[in-house]
């Protein structure tokens, strides 16, 4: 089964910057709505945000507009997640997951519009 794969988490210093990646080997995000959702401990999944991969299109919380970017790279067909400023409520397990589905596009703020997910990777912001 196809799975998104994370990468480049860790640990940052408040106030830093960090860039996740987000690829799957074996299909291209062609026709996806690809995104990503965050869990802080003890607490629910969030939505960070989300791309349409045919048109770049891109959708975010509100909470999220300013510090998180999400692009993609095409030709390596990989998810980006930039986030600047880090905070110490950054601190969370950041998931990748796509939908291919025809509503995908529809609800990009759920969950359930996303059919694969990755295994997560942790970012630690601290002082």
């Amino acid at each position: 089964q196809v799975q998104p794969v994370e990468s480049g988490g860790g640990s940052v210093q408040t106030g830093g910057s960090l860039k996740l990646s987000c690829g799957a080997s074996g299909r291209t995000f062609s026709n996806c709505q690809v995104g990503w959702f965050r869990q802080p401990p003890g607490q629910e999944r969030e939505f960070v945000g989300s791309l349409y991969w045919n048109s770049g299109r891109t959708s975010y919380p509100s909470s999220a507009k300013g510090r998180f970017a999400i692009s993609r790279d095409s030709a390596k067909n990989t998810l980006l997640l930039q986030i600047n400023y880090l905070i110490s409520e950054d601190t969370a397990v950041y998931y990748c997951a796509f939908g291919c589905r025809s509503d995908s596009r529809s609800y990009p703020f759920s969950p359930a519009s996303y059919d694969y997910w990755g295994q997560g990777t942790q970012v630690t912001v601290s002082s």
